[in-house]
């Protein structure tokens, strides 16, 4: 297992590369795929990073495939067929050893989904790696929150939690007996948050229509977000929201 200090940040186009100080362990088959203080977070996308881990601090046997793949940014790559005890991931790492990213030609990508468990530090994370960049306030508040869908009133509240995140509009999470429940439809949504956990959703029947999928909850958030456990709270980007009297403009992002 190694470890580095560095702290500097490479560029390529719209990816960036910046080390993590977390130990990153990745499981398969109950059995260690690879144990790095070392590994890089890459942002391949904007909205969040994966891992990339030094080849020597990978533990698992890796197999070429005939499976290769191109990036404009980060080159050709390389995919393998990762092996550990009994277990197989066919095409489940890659890499890219002529990368014009210097510091991923000696790293493996493992895909997220082929594996069975990843761990920063002691602690298991689900979905990607947290971005570094992004933070998750949550704090009681007293202002006078007023959800109408279709000009209906469908949530009406004095103690919300308002749940700020990193490049997300504020979120307003109001206690279930501060919610017209019976105008929900529980649907068979689910989505996952490293930040916050699973979340189940509603459809909204209001005004002679049903709009699915807008409300939300966290059953069981992860601890970050505990403040939120139960309460609901619904997308500022497709329903009218008042805050003190006043209504909020419909936010436009990746939500809308």
């Amino acid at each position: 297992m190694t470890q580095t200090t560095t702290s500097n940040t490479a560029r390529r186009g719209s990816v960036r590369v910046q080390p993590s100080p977390k130990r990153v362990r990745i499981y398969l088959g109950g059995k260690l795929v690879a144990d790095s203080t070392a590994a890089l977070l890459v942002w391949e996308a904007p909205y969040y990073p994966t891992y990339y881990l030094p080849v020597a601090d990978v533990r698992a046997e890796l197999e070429p495939t005939d499976t290769t793949t191109r990036s404009s940014s980060r080159g050709e790559a390389v995919h393998y067929t990762v092996r550990v005890g009994e277990a197989e991931a066919v095409d489940g790492a890659l890499r890219y050893p002529d990368s014009p990213l210097d510091e991923l030609r000696d790293t493996v990508r493992f895909d997220w989904n082929a594996m069975d468990a990843w761990f920063e530090e002691d602690e298991e994370i689900f979905v990607h790696p947290r971005d570094p960049h992004t933070r998750v306030d949550v704090l009681p508040s007293s202002r006078h929150v007023r959800v109408l869908v279709n000009g209906e009133v469908v949530a009406d509240s004095h103690r919300p939690w308002l749940l700020f995140e990193t490049g997300l509009p504020t979120r307003y999470y109001l206690p279930k007996v501060d919610v017209r429940m019976d105008l929900l439809e529980p649907t068979d949504t689910v989505t996952h948050c490293p930040y916050k956990g699973d979340a189940q959703y509603w459809a909204v029947r209001a005004g002679g229509e049903t709009v699915p999928d807008i409300a939300w909850s966290y059953r069981h958030p992860v601890p970050e977000s505990i403040r939120v456990a139960g309460a609901v709270s619904f997308y500022n980007e497709r329903v009218d929201i008042e805050v003190d009297g006043l209504p909020l403009d419909r936010p436009q992002t990746k939500f809308s």
